[in-house]
């Protein structure tokens, strides 16, 4: 089959669009998908270029957002059929421990991701254990249902689960032109809080107020903690949805009201920050690790995208062998919503 693989760290140079073994026959209780979509994310940007301690199975095949038709069952691999249109839940866990158990998925101590420790959708074909397949309709074409997986679990859990977002608090959501971000800002809205959030350029506000942004800052133009503090008379946000890391770390804190929280998943813009602890516990301040969320909860996001209460914000579909320029075009932040390879 047609794949797109690294076989070391490095820049986009290092991706390449090959022919590589057949994704294997399921086994009893698995799935074997023909991919039909696979988002694109900054995590696959991480791992091609290396991380710290992080060991992979060479040669890589990238690809956490996978939707496609099932091309062969395996016989425990109950409700499934081949034809079927799916979507692989990303979060791969032992499914019987204490988090597991709880909804918890993503603190499971064999969590895995897939794409990440294991081989992922940048690929004509798949095979994943049938508790990673989810059904999904044709209310959306499957490279739409393909920018929803990662993207909306992780916001979603983000704000709600470990943000603890309530109707009518004022959020702050950066960077609402990204995949994450743009789910975040339909969910915020969705839950009845006032959604702030920023943008890079003057092209995405309008795009940004369209998802249900209530106001848009272009931090390019404005310093955004001021504008925040501006926006809510002083008072600062009740939440900050943070996934940019060291280049707003200090603002995203100066922008919280008193008791207020934020909610963390990325380092997109670096991996540092400093916290000035008085200013923390005088303040009353909260801060919540996020990383991904539970396969409840994506049933959950994909119940409410099926009913068009939230929906997947495709910028371009790239064909899969096109996948170093997708890569070059996040890292360059030149798009809107999420960027979809199509095989």
């Amino acid at each position: 089959m047609k794949a797109v693989v690294f076989h070391e760290h490095g820049g986009v140079d290092k991706l390449r669009y090959e022919d590589v073994a057949d994704a294997p026959g399921p086994g009893a209780h698995e799935v074997k998908i023909r991919v039909r979509g696979c988002g694109v994310n900054h995590l696959d940007i991480w791992v091609r270029e290396g991380m710290r301690g992080l060991d992979i199975p060479m040669p890589h095949i990238l690809g956490s957002e996978v939707t496609g038709e099932i091309v062969e069952a395996g016989k425990s691999a109950l409700g499934f059929k081949v034809g079927q249109r799916v979507m692989v839940t990303p979060g791969i866990s032992c499914r019987r421990c204490r988090h597991c158990l709880s909804g918890n998925d993503s603190q499971c101590e064999e969590f895995q991701i897939v794409g990440f420790q294991t081989q992922g959708g940048y690929a004509e074909f798949i095979t994943v254990s049938a508790t990673n397949v989810l059904p999904i309709s044709d209310a959306w074409s499957l490279e739409e249902w393909a920018a929803v997986p990662l993207v909306f679990l992780t916001a979603w859990h983000m704000l709600l689960k470990r943000g603890g977002l309530r109707p009518g608090e004022d959020v702050l959501i950066h960077a609402a032109g990204s995949g994450i971000g743009s789910a975040a800002v339909q969910i915020a809205k969705l839950c009845g809080a006032r959604v702030i959030t920023t943008v890079g350029s003057r092209e995405k506000i309008e795009k940004a107020k369209k998802l249900g942004a209530d106001d848009v800052i272009n931090y390019r133009e404005q310093d955004f903690s001021e504008a925040v503090k501006k926006l809510t008379g002083g008072k600062g946000v009740e939440l900050v949805f943070e996934h940019i890391g060291q280049e707003t770390w200090e603002k995203s804190l100066r922008s919280l009201a008193k008791g207020g929280r934020m909610a963390i998943c990325g380092v997109t813009g670096g991996p540092t920050g400093t916290v000035d602890i008085p200013f923390l516990f005088l303040r009353q301040l909260s801060i919540h690790g996020s990383y991904m969320g539970g396969r409840n909860e994506l049933l959950d996001v994909i119940r409410l995208i099926e009913q068009g209460k939230l929906r997947p914000v495709v910028d371009t579909i790239f064909p899969l062998k096109d996948a170093a320029p997708a890569q070059k075009k996040m890292a360059e932040r030149k798009f809107f919503g999420k960027l979809v390879l199509r095989p």
